[in-house]
């Protein structure tokens, strides 16, 4: 059964057929019920990525309404990915200049002992433990390259998880009170870092300053809002990619067996995960001036949803799209986003993956398709797998 709508199809079990029939309709369609305009075309959506009139946020609700006001409203206020303009080009560079020059390397082995670390605290017994070290493991690295001290993870990591949850359209006034309280507890850790000088060469916190400093980009509070802003991608985005790797070797026949064999394949397999089944399933651009996309004309307040997977699944851009093929050569890799708004992160994030999997790899005790299953957190744009043991009565 196909998904009710687009929003609804980044949870569903299955929405690429669906995906599949929007990529052999119109270029752009609009959704009446929904009020979207759907792109689902790579050439499409790059073309709304290139457009200047097409922003990442609507210019009457910058931040959306159900967290403005509050502390996490604040902090997605200043989030550089959130938004558009000149003003933002130099706090844009810093951090992907931050980013980009960080050693990959280290960032592997890092990933490797804190994968250790947490399976010590949960036990990777059943696919619950497994769900929460997936999530954890992504933003206990970045929290650590920050330079977050080892005893401080496990709650920096809760403190990122109840944050992301206020970007939910399924937020409840609990959460609500939970992410502004987890979004003051993270400004106040990062703002401390910052003035005790442990913003030093050395850690990813400390290179992001030099370089905003470089930009003469010189609000702290900006700073230390795109410093959880990392934290908060990472969480999800990562997390995501982690859980739809493992979902591929559970599901997908023999791959488990030829990893286990052929370990260097990892990478291989995360960027093939990351076309085939990505952990951003779709993003949004707002219209803010009359304009045009695929010869169909768009007017100021217009929303049109991009779907990334689809275009991961495009035909016209990719050989057999509906195979898993590990030897895929470099292709484009929608849900990492494009242009002015490309993901600076797609390289650690698959540093991070490529090691977490490689991790579980070596594990005596195979994932196992019969010991585990899995459905999807609730999402309107990500895939984000949680596991359970398919033997118990309901989820662990």
């Amino acid at each position: 059964m196909h998904p009710s709508n687009s929003v609804a199809a980044a949870s569903h079990p299955d929405p690429y057929p669906y995906y599949r029939q929007l990529l052999a309709g119109p270029a752009l369609d609009f959704d009446a019920d929904l009020r979207l305009w759907i792109a689902s075309r790579a050439d499409v959506i790059q073309e709304v990525f290139d457009n200047p009139h097409c922003l990442v946020r609507p210019l009457a609700e910058p931040v959306p309404l159900a967290i403005a006001g509050g502390d996490a409203g604040s902090v997605f206020a200043r989030l550089i990915r959130m938004n558009d303009g000149a003003a933002h080009a130099g706090p844009k560079r810093a951090i992907g200049q931050a980013l980009a020059g960080m050693d990959l390397a280290a960032v592997a082995d890092k990933t490797r002992r804190l994968a250790a670390m947490l399976e010590e605290r949960h036990a990777l017994a059943d696919g619950a433990a497994l769900t929460r070290w997936l999530f954890d493991l992504p933003t206990c690295v970045m929290a650590d390259l920050l330079g977050v001290g080892r005893a401080e993870l496990p709650l920096v990591a809760q403190w990122v998880a109840a944050f992301v949850r206020c970007l939910s359209p399924f937020l409840t006034p609990q959460q609500l009170a939970e992410a502004d309280a987890a979004a003051r507890s993270l400004n106040r850790r990062f703002s401390e870092l910052v003035r005790v000088g442990a913003a030093v060469p050395g850690t990813l916190l400390g290179e992001v300053c030099r370089q905003a400093a470089k930009t003469g980009w010189d609000g702290q509070e900006g700073i230390v809002a795109n410093v959880i802003g990392l934290l908060s991608q990472t969480h999800e985005a990562t997390a995501g990619l982690i859980g739809n790797c493992i979902v591929a070797l559970l599901g997908q026949p023999g791959l488990e067996q030829r990893l286990r064999a052929e370990p260097g394949l990892a990478e291989a397999l995360v960027r093939e995960v990351a076309r085939f089944d990505p952990p951003v399933q779709n993003t949004r651009r707002f219209v803010a001036q009359a304009t045009s996309v695929a010869g169909v004309a768009l007017q100021p307040g217009d929303a049109v949803l991009l779907l990334l997977a689809a275009a991961g699944r495009d035909a016209r851009v990719h050989a057999q799209p509906d195979a898993f093929v590990l030897e895929r050569s470099d292709c484009p890799l929608p849900g990492f986003g494009h242009g002015r708004h490309a993901c600076p992160g797609r390289s650690l994030a698959f540093v991070i993956a490529t090691a977490a999997i490689r991790y579980l790899l070596q594990r005596p005790v195979s994932l196992g398709q019969a010991e585990l299953g899995w459905g999807y957190r609730p999402s309107a744009n990500a895939r984000l797998p949680e596991f359970f043991n398919a033997g118990l009565e309901g989820r662990s």
